[in-house]
């Protein structure tokens, strides 16, 4: 199904003229459940996997063996949605939540070292004809997203990441079933099987890299709305960082957001910027950005889980940044958690 955001509430480049040149265009991927296949775009789908090629592992020192089944994380998902689904006024029966305990269980793999080989779980599948933006190396069409489902991985604390660019006309046989790991650290980082329905839309930098005078000035003309917004008795007003500046939710390119560690510029190791090519998002939208809640969605708003669609959750419920070099995306890729 078609996603589309509404326009933005104010135009902001009316108001501040100068933000014509801190513009750029993002790609919203809306992932919704459902049922891609291994030559779609996805979150969470089967991944375009050539069967002669080894799947990737993590063999980076962390404890890894205890944690939940996969199988069990869908499981109660599944479980969940069904109980909301045959009583939606009191949710799961005592049946269900039996069921549920016992799905909710951690396990234990008796001998896995700390630097055994684990495989990564497929998170995301891009192709450049589906997703504006993405660019690609020179040669290679497709973009697989990888993850180790620990968050044992650099400071802060995050899963590793794995990219591989590849040419899809050239993958030959496709394997059929992907190994799993015996366990994972988190539910958060299981995700569901999702397609998605790429949209471009605007986005305007990010506010605290602009200059002191410009900052001050959107300050300003927040005040006056907030003023305006209390007099009439309005509970909403627009501000600048919730409703005109970055899209929430999965998306590839635009602007980075850094409400947690404040800006900072990440540059390659060859001395290059970096640019952002993948935000994994915990929410599709949350209270403070409602005004980018898709048209197609503002039904739903009140329904359970609405906004979590790929049911992935990565530090306290915010968004993993994914770098790449702007000259050369092949080059090691940087993480910000934020």
């Amino acid at each position: 199904m078609t996603r589309t955001t509404p326009p933005r509430p104010v135009d902001v480049e009316a108001q501040f003229p100068e933000l014509s040149s801190h513009r750029r265009m993002c790609t919203r991927l809306h992932p919704r459940p459902g049922t891609p296949k291994p030559t779609d775009s996805s979150v969470g789908g089967p991944l375009l996997w050539p069967a002669h090629e080894p799947w990737p592992t993590c063999q980076e020192p962390h404890a890894r063996d205890r944690g939940r089944r996969v199988e069990d994380v869908h499981q109660e998902r599944h479980t969940l949605r069904e109980a909301w689904r045959r009583h939606p006024e009191t949710g799961p029966s005592t049946e269900d939540l039996a069921a549920l305990s016992v799905l909710e269980q951690e396990h234990r793999v008796p001998g896995l070292g700390e630097t055994d080989p684990i495989p990564l779980l497929p998170l995301a599948q891009l192709f450049a004809k589906d997703v504006p933006g993405l660019m690609p190396p020179d040669g290679r069409d497709l973009l697989q997203v990888l993850w180790c489902p620990f968050d044992a991985h650099g400071t802060p604390r995050t899963p590793g990441v794995h990219l591989r660019w590849r040419n899809s006309a050239e993958c030959g046989e496709v394997l059929e079933t992907s190994p799993t790991p015996e366990v994972v650290g988190s539910e958060g980082y299981v995700p569901e099987p999702c397609t998605v329905d790429p949209e471009q839309v605007l986005e305007h930098e990010y506010q605290e890299l602009f200059g002191e005078n410009l900052q001050y000035r959107i300050e300003q003309w927040e005040e006056e709305l907030e003023e305006e917004a209390e007099e009439s008795g309005e509970e909403e007003f627009v501000t600048y960082h919730h409703d005109l500046s970055i899209a929430p939710g999965w998306k590839v390119g635009g602007y980075a957001s850094w409400g947690v560690t404040g800006p900072f510029e990440e540059v390659c190791s060859c001395g290059a910027p970096m640019r952002l090519l993948l935000t994994i998002a915990s929410h599709e939208w949350d209270g403070g950005a409602r005004s980018w809640i898709p048209l197609e969605d503002r039904d739903r708003i009140a329904v359970a889980g609405a906004n979590i669609p790929t049911h992935v959750t990565v530090g306290r419920g915010g968004s993993l940044n994914v770098f790449v070099c702007s000259e050369d995306a092949t080059h090691g890729h940087k993480l910000s958690l934020q």
